[in-house]
């Protein structure tokens, strides 16, 4: 489905500019300015179509910045090199799946002290990418159980190197929807707006009550979090802490 409005929204920015070329022909004085309109057009497309944020500003470059890459004369076998890498690392994006989010070294700091306030034993990290919260809580926690979720293959085996020194940290390159969450104490997880209401379900039936959930920068939807902590770091990074068994309808 999501390959489906991809394609729908780079059409209808298509069509959009072909008309206003034909309606308005002063507007159009070079081929960057056709480019332009398709790309904002493709981003509105995208918009309608209710796709997740960052499509927007994928289809607003998408075909300028392929319009500038044919024009450097680059050989074949990059473009393919580039493409297999960008899978790589954004693997399921297409799909639907969230994108690569990277945590900062100060929201590992609080989710350190959130840590030994709950006295936590079992702690996971869903979208763990290639570790930025996982291997600073292993070294603060050695007695803490750590469960990092990551499906892109880079991301994944970038978390899975860096963590091998450490006992108390298992990587899974796997679907976090799969994972056991009762086993939990306190899970984190930095996704996107798409996928948390769907994310909060599944904590409120599966996680123990009285565990915390923490979400990064984006909240669940119907549930009143139990505490919103603000990070200083250069994103400004809100934290949303929601107790288990207490929630709004």
């Amino acid at each position: 489905m999501t390959l489906v409005k991809v394609l729908a929204a780079q059409l209808f920015g298509g069509l959009c500019a072909f008309g206003l070329m034909h309606l308005v022909p002063t507007w159009f004085h070079s081929v960057y300015h056709w480019l332009a309109v398709q790309g904002l057009s493709a981003a509105i497309g995208s918009k309608i179509l209710r796709q997740p944020y960052w499509w927007s500003f994928i289809h607003l470059v998408f075909l300028p910045v392929a319009w500038i890459l044919l024009s450097l004369e680059i050989p074949p076998n990059y473009y393919l090199f580039i493409v297999g890498m960008l899978t790589l690392i954004f693997w399921g994006t297409v799909k639907g799946d969230v994108p690569l989010f990277l945590s900062s070294r100060a929201v590992a700091e609080v989710l350190h002290q959130l840590i030994a306030q709950e006295t936590a034993s079992r702690f996971a990290d869903f979208g763990a990418g290639v570790g930025s919260v996982i291997l600073p809580l292993a070294q603060h926690c050695p007695n803490l159980a750590l469960d990092a979720f990551e499906r892109a293959p880079i991301p994944w085996l970038i978390c899975y190197q860096r963590a091998r020194k450490w006992p108390n940290i298992r990587v899974i390159r796997g679907s976090f929807w799969k994972a056991q969450l009762s086993d939990y104490d306190l899970v984190f997880a930095f996704l996107s707006p798409a996928v948390m209401a769907q994310i909060g379900e599944q904590v409120r039936l599966k996680m123990r009550p009285g565990t915390l959930f923490v979400s990064s920068s984006f909240p669940v939807p119907d549930w009143e979090p139990e505490t919103i902590l603000h990070v200083k770091d250069r994103r400004n990074t809100q934290l949303f802490c929601y107790r288990v068994g207490f929630y709004i309808d």
